[in-house]
């Protein structure tokens, strides 16, 4: 099964407000870049984004480790979603997840693949989480700029 490096990331200006998302995939000593944006969004949005279309994107299943900066992301894939699912997509409280038709995709996507989890400190000089908050938050600048 084919190694693949990922790394994702997302931005808001504002949450909400217009966000982006970038994510890297390196397989092979072969890189693509991917990354897009929406003008009225959450920052755990295009967190959750950006990792669902750097699974998207891979074209058969994989062996993946995934870096993100988001404890959103982690917490919710490693720890919340096992229970949401259990309990119907609930909280604890019995209150509806927020983000529900993103963390049900990202399941979806998680499924095909078998995927490692690491989190990354945000701003802290990794070279994959730093280019792809670039390229997050190029796609809003991207956004904004449009005529």
């Amino acid at each position: 099964m084919t190694e693949v490096t990922i790394y994702a990331d997302g931005a808001c200006r504002g949450n909400p407000g217009p966000g982006g998302w970038g994510a890297l995939l390196s397989s092979g000593g072969k890189e693509r870049e991917l990354s897009g944006a929406d003008p009225a969004t959450t920052n755990n949005r295009m967190e959750l984004t950006a990792v669902i279309q750097a699974l998207a994107a891979l074209k058969r299943p994989v062996n993946a480790t995934v870096y993100t900066d988001s404890q959103y992301v982690i917490k919710g894939i490693t720890e919340w979603m096992g229970p949401w699912k259990a309990r119907g997509w609930k909280t604890a409280d019995k209150k509806p997840v927020k983000n529900q038709d993103l963390w049900q995709e990202l399941d979806r996507q998680e499924a095909r693949h078998r995927l490692t989890w690491h989190w990354v400190k945000g701003h802290s000089g990794v070279p994959g989480n730093e280019r792809v908050d670039q390229l997050a938050n190029a796609a809003i600048d991207a956004l904004l700029n449009r005529p």
